[in-house]
């Protein structure tokens, strides 16, 4: 039997939601999208936060709150490729910074030479820092450079930034566990807006959607100018629905996710192929297992094909993989060299067997 790429994490709990919002015949933005909001709350400790239709509608409300015309926005060379549009709707101007092979996001020194090619003249209105495949930046950093940041945490949401000296090894007290929740720091807490896309490949989805959110009083009342948007910019019910019982099973599900990966990780220590590491050992949320090859990515994924696992290119819809980012060649080389594996909660733990097999024996 084939192993499919992805697979929603969808389980009866989320199917009765949504049939109840149905049943209720309220389906439009309502009740149910105040109660995604308020269900997010709890666990992010934001001021202020619209539930929306879509992870476009979500950058671009943001960024026209920071920018205006003309103006540049940094991002990565690995970013969404709709990010683009939603630049050239709001004429704004790209500015695309590379990665490191060691890691798929933005650093404060990478934004930095960025900055210094820019054409002169050219005013920078914010950074749109993609927590691409669920790796955490140093947001803080970055954010010492003066610029607003945006985050867009959708393949991280999970993840978290814990002091090292405060980590706790397995079989600690359910009370020192509780104490050092107390200082850990969510994704998205360092910058001025945050994105958790609800598409269907995201942490959390509802089948599509967005949540766009501010974490203090000054920055929410930016986002406060828009809460008069149109209904058809909002999250319907019948998403928003879904959508709330995905956040209280989040943890549920990056514990399994974490599993799969403990599997993952042995096979990959023998091969030669390479993985990108957690920047000061945060908090992963195995959103992905991902390998950057030594060997060509056309040949893996046949390879795959014949033992009946569907493999993928990482970074295939991305600005990069779209061709648009001459002047990131670490990038580029990523685009044609990384690739994904099957990684999901429902993932059966003898498929999970049958892929880490793979691993091992890549070409």
């Amino acid at each position: 039997m084939k192993i499919e790429i992805y697979s929603p994490t969808i389980r009866r709990k989320e199917m009765d939601a949504v049939l109840t919002a149905m049943v209720e015949e309220k389906i439009g933005p309502g009740d149910r999208n105040r109660l995604l909001i308020q269900t997010a709350k709890e666990q992010l400790r934001f001021d202020y936060a619209l539930a929306l239709r879509s992870p476009a509608v979500a950058l671009h409300t943001s960024l026209k709150a920071l920018c205006h015309q003309g103006q540049a926005v940094v991002l990565s060379a690995l970013s969404p490729l709709y990010y683009l549009q939603v630049l050239h709707d709001l004429q704004l101007t790209p500015l695309f910074c590379d990665v490191t092979f060691d890691f798929p996001c933005m650093s404060r020194e990478l934004i930095e030479n960025a900055l210094a090619k820019k054409p002169e003249g050219l005013e920078v209105g914010a950074v749109v820092l993609n927590h691409t495949l669920g790796f955490l930046p140093d947001t803080a950093s970055i954010a010492e450079l003066g610029l607003p940041v945006i985050e867009d945490v959708s393949q991280s949401y999970g993840s978290a930034i814990l002091p090292k000296k405060e980590r706790l090894q397995e079989g600690e007290e359910k009370k020192e566990a509780a104490e050092a929740q107390a200082t850990v720091k969510l994704a998205g807490a360092d910058s001025v807006f945050c994105i958790v896309g609800l598409e269907e490949r995201d942490m959390l989805t509802s089948g599509g959607g967005a949540v766009l959110f501010a974490m203090n009083r000054k920055d929410g009342t930016a986002l406060r100018n828009f809460a008069g948007l149109a209904n058809e910019y909002c999250l319907p019910d019948i998403n928003a629905a879904l959508a709330v019982v995905q956040f209280k099973d989040i943890y549920r599900n990056i514990e399994r996710r974490r599993d799969i990966a403990k599997v993952y990780l042995q096979a990959s220590l023998r091969t030669r192929h390479k993985r990108f590491i957690p920047l000061n050992e945060n908090e992963y949320c195995n959103y992905s297992f991902s390998l950057i090859l030594e060997t060509g990515l056309k040949d893996v994924i046949a390879y795959a094909r014949k033992k009946e696992i569907e493999v993928e290119n990482a970074f295939e819809k991305t600005i990069a993989g779209a061709g648009f980012c001459d002047d990131c060649p670490v990038s580029n080389s990523l685009v044609l060299r990384t690739v994904l594996f099957p990684m999901y909660p429902r993932l059966r733990s003898q498929d999970a067997e049958r892929v880490s097999r793979l691993v091992m024996t890549l070409p």
